[in-house]
């Protein structure tokens, strides 16, 4: 029950994207993103969205020059001020397949949390689907950064999960650099996806936990490629 009525949600924005409704809703002083009715992520709390970005860059070699990385997807934008933030990162690319999220960074007021990263030179947008980029594109990258779903083990739509089977985590070391490192989040920890990543020829697999309020921790897949 609401206690007064700047807790009320409001919507800002409603539009039908590709993969059906997403809407940019206000509730107190936060922003929430909702897809098709489901609550996907809000500007609360971004500990574990710039962890993820920091976990990958720690699991790269220190003396590793003009690292690139690919960010999956802008959200509300904090893994993305975070990689922007940190000078090693020489190309950084965010992959987001909802154009109104985008325009919500542009010229909305998501802008504020990704802190004008659009707008850095070292930063490209590529607006599509995530999946299908992993899977056809031909660029490589030292670092791939994912945070479109609630997790591995509850994707935002169906055809998410196959990015999390054999065929998907191939497609991921394909965009890889060796070496390289993938670092996928999750809003609970994923003992089967761990056991993927390895069957997937993935090394040093880990997980890092960050506390929450409420709840089980968000957590932080790792694994590296093999040089």
């Amino acid at each position: 029950m609401y206690t007064n009525d700047e807790e009320r949600p409001v919507t800002l924005d409603r539009r039908d994207g590709p993969f059906g409704e997403v809407a940019l809703r206000r509730t107190g002083g936060r922003y929430e993103i909702i897809a098709n009715g489901t609550f996907l992520m809000d500007t609360s709390d971004g500990r574990s969205e710039r962890l993820l970005v920091d976990a990958a860059l720690a699991a790269l070699p220190a003396d590793r020059t003009g690292l690139s990385v690919l960010i999956g997807g802008l959200g509300v934008g904090f893994s993305l001020a975070r990689a922007a933030g940190e000078p090693r990162w020489a190309r950084i690319a965010v992959a987001e397949r909802e154009r109104a999220v985008v325009d919500w960074h542009r010229a909305g007021p998501l802008g504020a949390f990704s802190e004008g990263a659009l707008e850095d030179p070292r930063v490209s947008v590529v607006e599509g689907d995530l999946v299908a980029y992993v899977r056809n594109a031909d660029v490589t990258y030292d670092a791939l950064c994912l945070d479109i779903d609630n997790g591995p083990d509850w994707t935002v739509t169906e055809g998410n999960g196959c990015l999390y089977g054999p065929a998907g985590l191939a497609a991921c070391g394909e965009r890889l650099e060796p070496g390289g490192v993938l670092a996928v989040w999750s809003a609970q920890p994923s003992a089967a996806f761990d056991d993927a990543l390895r069957s997937a020829r993935f090394t040093q697999v880990r997980t890092i936990e960050i506390p929450v309020n409420r709840g089980v921790p968000d957590v932080v897949h790792l694994a590296t490629k093999p040089a």
